[in-house]
């Protein structure tokens, strides 16, 4: 079993910044994909960014690309999102999640994938 805890979130005006964190409890979490996904009010839960367990390969939903990065490190179970030059549209809760060691070419964009998820985090950006 895999719990998922994440902080960063926040109100913000557009342009600025945050940073997500979500750390993983267990010894597994260098061999888990992880990804960020995010539901916005009276919207389906959308694909934000995903990073696999190894190479460090990352993957972003077109809104967010050059704006958001995602990052881990396997050292502290942790993994980050990086969201900058936020805009009122990115207001959601976003959730952590985790996959349950899936083969390394599984398509990690998909929300089918991951097995374990957070309790989500509100991300909130005035205009």
């Amino acid at each position: 079993q895999v719990q998922l805890i994440e902080s960063g979130g926040g109100s913000v005006q557009a342009g600025g910044s945050l940073r997500l964190s979500c750390a993983a409890s267990g010894r597994t979490f260098s061999s888990r994909h992880m990804g960020w996904f995010r539901q916005a009010p009276g919207k389906e839960r959308e694909f934000v960014a995903a990073i696999r367990w190894s190479a460090g390969v990352t993957y972003y939903a077109d809104s967010v690309k050059g704006r958001f990065t995602i990052s881990r490190d396997n050292a502290k179970n942790t993994v980050y999102l990086q969201m900058n030059s936020l805009k009122p549209e990115d207001t959601a809760v976003y959730y952590c999640a985790a996959d349950r060691s899936r083969p390394y070419s599984a398509n990690i964009r998909v929300g089918e994938v991951y097995d374990y998820w957070g309790q989500g985090t509100q991300v909130t950006v005035s205009s």
